[in-house]
């Protein structure tokens, strides 16, 4: 089995105050998952609504799951039931897909708004003036099921450093600009998820709150 508790630590020990780690368990198995766990490890993401069918009843019940791959609007329903956050929300119809599940639940979801910014067209996310075309229209306001906390974004996979924190600097002043405009007086909306295994100590130096690292935890892919 991979080293994951050694990995876990050596990861966590270059974390700067304040950032929070969700450990990238897609296409990992349980036991890598309860090795993570048994270190300390409360915050998982994975981005298969199946896959999570399977780890969920498996694993302990105070896991905190985030969704952070593109989530379809009809595998909202499947997730609602045990989801603490989707961090890739990128449309008005998927943000009020998840307020409707959630509600069916009884429960409310945390999301974050998830930023087209890398020069990749396979990248999915809002431009940041769509981004703000959503803000402005307001409907969020009236969604008592869902809770926006901040902001998700995905540097260009390039090795020019420089766009890369240009891209995580752009990140940064958008979410300045609308915790400014949209949530002065909303506590909740405070992170800022960027920084993955290979770049996520420069989005530290860029404003991030929460890094999502799989590779440098779990190792290569197992299924």
């Amino acid at each position: 089995m991979f080293p994951v508790k050694e990995k876990l630590h050596e990861v966590l020990s270059t974390l700067q105050p304040g950032v929070r780690l969700v450990a990238v368990s897609k296409f990992h198995p349980v036991d890598y998952i309860l090795a993570a766990y048994e270190a300390g490890q409360r915050v998982f993401g994975e981005s298969h609504e199946q896959e999570l069918a399977v780890k969920v009843p498996a694993l302990p019940k105070d896991i905190e799951w985030h969704f952070i791959g593109h989530l379809q609007t009809n595998k909202v329903r499947h997730i609602a039931p045990y989801i603490t956050m989707v961090e890739a929300v990128d449309s008005l119809r998927l943000l009020r897909e998840i307020e409707k599940q959630a509600a069916r639940c009884n429960r409310v979801v945390k999301v974050l708004l998830e930023l087209h910014i890398a020069e990749e067209a396979t990248k999915y996310g809002l431009t940041p003036d769509d981004c703000r075309r959503l803000l402005d229209d307001g409907e969020w306001r009236t969604m008592s099921h869902v809770q926006i906390c901040g902001l998700m974004m995905m540097a260009s996979l390039t090795d020019d450093q420089e766009q890369i924190c240009r891209e995580f600097q752009t990140a940064a002043d958008l979410f300045d600009e609308l915790k400014a405009r949209y949530f002065a007086d909303d506590p909740a909306f405070c992170e800022r998820s960027w920084g993955m295994s290979d770049d996520y100590r420069l989005a530290m130096a860029h404003g991030s709150t929460m890094v999502r690292i799989g590779t440098a935890i779990f190792g290569p892919r197992v299924y």
